[in-house]
């Protein structure tokens, strides 16, 4: 039996496809790993549905979470709906300092936000209602 070139090239890159799916599958599982490790009571998370809060308890037995959104606010989700763990972003002094003041003018070239303020129609102005004959 004789391996052609071109079945040669087909094996290496099923070979190399294979590779790649189960270094994929461990990177995942890793992830998940390290996401339920810092998955804590007192953590601030994320859930899949964008629900911000912070962990008050967590049920092994039932896969259950304790999250309190707000104060007094306390919702049950399943322990896969927590996506990720929030972590708190540090700010530097020099950014703020670098950050435009609000009532600052802008530099030549540089876009503002406009708002627009639609007018009151003037008294004078046409009526468009439509008047009923009586």
């Amino acid at each position: 039996m004789t391996l052609d070139p071109f079945t040669i090239i087909m094996l290496a890159v099923l070979a190399v496809l294979i590779f790649f799916m189960f270094r994929n599958s461990r990177k995942r599982q890793a992830e998940a790993q390290k996401l339920q490790s810092s998955v804590v009571p007192g953590a601030k998370v994320m859930t899949n549905s964008g629900v911000f809060g912070i962990i008050l308890s967590i049920d092994e037995d039932e896969n259950q979470v304790l999250l309190e959104t707000t104060p007094g606010t306390v919702l049950t989700v399943h322990r896969q709906t927590v996506a990720r763990v929030v972590e708190p972003v540090a700010v530097d002094d020099a950014e703020v300092e670098a950050a435009p003041a609000l009532d600052a003018e802008p530099e030549f070239g540089e876009r503002v936000e406009e708002t627009h303020v639609v007018d009151a129609p003037a008294d004078d102005a046409p009526d468009l209602k439509k008047k009923s004959d009586d």
